[in-house]
């Protein structure tokens, strides 16, 4: 056990820069990375659901819906060939372990009382990348 609580080993890379001068830059990209999870038809069922209107609805009918959704719109940006492409960020490395609240990595890079950007590259598909400050 660690002084971290709970951690896992993972296969994880990060990218990270201190926040600093991009603090803007970096919370728009918060935002739209994390409204990347939501499309058209998810939220959709998702208001459904919470006014009651789905409640007599298939739930894994909903939930096929929903993904094959989103399976279509990952197609028709890879065969239209588009991609995001994300600002460069200072620093790169591999996660040792995580947890809830804590990232270690395999050498000690943070500094205490710092505030970093991040992103955390997912190995799903599709790709997801999860951008935390810490």
């Amino acid at each position: 056990m660690s002084d971290w609580g709970r951690v896992v080993r993972v296969p994880l890379s990060l990218e990270w820069e201190r926040v600093e001068a991009r603090e803007g830059e970096f919370e728009r990209e918060f935002l739209l990375l994390s409204d990347l999870e939501d499309d058209p038809v998810g939220q959709w069922v998702k208001m459904a659901k919470a006014k009651g209107e789905a409640k007599y609805s298939d739930e894994l009918t909903l939930k096929l819906l929903v993904a094959l959704h989103q399976k279509i719109d990952t197609l028709t940006k890879l065969l239209q060939n588009e991609s995001r492409e994300y600002p460069a960020l200072a620093f790169k490395g591999a996660v040792e372990s995580i947890g809830h609240g804590v990232v270690v990595m395999q050498e000690s890079v943070f500094k205490s009382q710092e505030l970093y950007y991040a992103r955390i590259n997912l190995p799903v598909f599709p790709q997801r990348i999860v951008p935390p400050f810490f």
